[in-house]
């Protein structure tokens, strides 16, 4: 007979050296799973290596996660030679107005993701003028504005029912425009208070931190103390500093060390959104890039980064254009382009070869500039084609064209930008602090989103991780991958009980085919859902059966740890009163 203390070792041998979970050492509640998943191949979100066992779900929580579940489930799942994952973070997403039209997020649903994370800048605080602005530059999308707070648009979204759960920062160009308008001046010490009492507010109301991104009008005009105060801010209310940097080309190293010293003074970590190098004459950046980010971690500062893994970005005509033509906002900037003396300048320094602002366009070149969005039905069959293609058609420097659609268009026309060498978006794949976003709206195949193209990687790049860089460049393992898809952002953000399959945790649960999951989207094509991921669970609630849609409304709000609604909420005196993951 075995003696009682030989017994755990055996029951570990017995199950491949496994560590049962909490769960299966708890005491069993006899009310029967929800849902069983079985048989399929765990992995639990940590980068541990995978076992062949058991999922269980009991209303919005996980129940179980081991070897065999001890009872029985009102819904069973076979899941035999399917991978079954906590559900994936997408660190960067803009479905701020495709969820107020279609609530599925069908084709982040459709890649496994389970949490959309908002940023750059945010839905509140808005004023009335704020208000009737974004009325009045709305496109294809048209949706009643009937919020004024961070915390109202994300009842809202609530209320409308969404499949995914939703998470957003506050943005720091947003409580810009709230205080300051969109021109190009700097706060008094009265106004930059308020602007921090509104980012206190909207973290109250669940803000996860700041949000900014520094190339845009009229976040760019922001200096450095500014971010700093609204960072401090946040970092007092648990929240971190996220930001598309001032640079991501020429003046790279420099934008990097500007994140450094925001996180530093505001002592909370920082995050950089879709990590890159812009630009041929930048790529061999790569290196310093990396050894600057691991100094700054080395020496106590936390900088992650996420990334999409595509080698063109993408964004509006208005990252083609100097600073000072955007000065006021998109009708003032039109309004310049019109005038014969400031459009002949806009266009030189959109040739200027050495720029002292982020020229995206000078960084791809017309031919690398790839028309994606028009307002103007009339400009809608240039879709698809390059700004170089529609200058020869007008017989016009691309410049004048670029010049041209916009006046045309009335808004900052969608383009991508091809910038990055794909041995870079390798590298940083691998890197073991980043994880992975879309920057892209949460879009569907079908009616209104038809009406323009996104970039594929809104359709494909979850996916496009698992298939392309896992399967077969094998530059991460499974394991590797689905700790930076779930676990990895979820301690980025601070959030309890998401990120991993643990009892306890909310169940939000991913089963897919590691062998067929597969990213279809092209810059031809891009409105091509993603195959592979077959059931997606959010909050214990079936969002994807089959593969297909199930229209539940099991998405929710999910909010920082200052938000007031929770017990031991609101901000607090001091950054240092709160804890800060690595």
């Amino acid at each position: 007979m075995m003696s009682s203390s030989a017994l755990p070792r055996f029951i570990a041998l017995a199950c491949g050296g496994l560590a049962l979970s909490a769960a299966s050492a708890a005491p069993i509640d006899p009310t029967p799973y929800d849902v069983l998943i079985t048989g399929g191949t765990v992995y639990d979100g940590n980068g541990a290596e995978p076992f062949v066992g058991d999922v269980a779900i009991r209303g919005d929580r996980i129940a179980y996660v081991g070897p065999q579940a001890p009872q029985g489930a009102r819904e069973r799942v076979d899941a035999h030679g399917k991978a079954v994952a906590p559900g994936f973070t997408n660190m960067l997403a803009h479905p701020e107005e495709s969820l107020l039209v279609d609530g599925r997020a069908l084709s982040d649903l459709r890649q496994g993701v389970t949490l959309e994370v908002m940023g750059e800048d945010s839905m509140g605080p808005m004023t009335a003028p704020m208000k009737q602005l974004a009325l009045e530059r709305q496109g294809d999308l048209r949706y009643a504005i009937d919020w004024t707070t961070l915390g109202e648009y994300l009842q809202r979204l609530e209320q409308r029912g969404i499949a995914p759960n939703v998470a957003s920062f506050v943005g720091a160009g947003t409580v810009r425009i709230n205080v300051l308008g969109e021109r190009n001046v700097q706060p008094t010490a009265a106004q930059l208070t308020r602007m921090r009492t509104l980012v206190h507010q909207a973290m109250e109301q669940g803000a996860l931190g700041v949000t900014t991104a520094l190339i845009y009008s009229p976040n760019e005009y922001a200096r450095t103390p500014e971010l700093i105060a609204l960072a401090t801010e946040s970092a007092r209310c648990g929240g971190i500093y996220s930001a598309h940097m001032r640079s991501e080309g020429d003046r790279l190293l420099e934008a990097v060390q500007e994140t450094v010293d925001i996180a530093r003074a505001s002592g909370a970590p920082a995050e950089i959104y879709h990590l890159k190098v812009a630009g041929r004459r930048n790529w061999d950046k790569m290196d310093a890039l990396i050894a600057a980010i691991e100094k700054a971690r080395a020496s106590g500062v936390r900088i992650t980064a996420d990334m999409y893994v595509y080698t063109a970005g993408a964004t509006g005509l208005d990252a083609a254009m100097p600073p000072w033509v955007l000065d006021g906002g998109l009708e003032a900037w039109i309004e310049r382009l019109r005038d014969p003396g400031q459009r002949s300048q806009v266009i030189a320094d959109m040739r200027e070869p050495k720029p002292t602002w982020e020229n995206l366009y000078g960084a791809a070149g017309a031919a690398g500039t790839l028309l994606l969005a028009f307002k103007n039905p009339q400009l809608k069959p240039l879709t698809g084609k390059t700004l170089a293609e529609v200058a020869h058609m007008r017989g016009v420097s691309p410049e004048d064209a670029a010049v041209d659609l916009v006046i045309e268009d009335g808004s900052r026309v969608g383009v991508a930008y091809f910038l990055m060498s794909e041995d870079n978006v390798r590298r940083e794949v691998a890197l073991p602090w980043v994880s992975f976003d879309s920057d892209e709206a949460a879009p569907a195949p079908e009616g209104v989103f038809l009406k323009a193209n996104s970039h594929p990687r809104a359709y494909g790049n979850f996916a496009r991780v698992l298939a392309r860089y896992v399967r077969e460049e094998k530059v991460l393992t499974l394991p590797q991958a689905i700790h930076k898809l779930a676990a990895l952002p979820a301690a980025t953000l601070a959030l309890a009980d998401r990120g991993q399959l643990k009892a306890g945790y909310f169940a939000d649960v991913v089963v897919f085919d590691p062998a067929t999951i597969q990213d279809h989207a092209t810059y031809e094509r891009p409105h091509q859902l993603a195959t592979g991921v077959e059931e997606v669970w959010v909050n214990g609630v079936r969002a994807l059966r089959h593969s297909e849609a199930t229209g539940a409304a099991s998405g929710r709000a999910v909010r920082g740890r200052a938000w007031t609604g929770a017990g031991g909420g609101g901000c607090r005196a001091s950054t240092k009163e709160w804890t800060w993951t690595r």
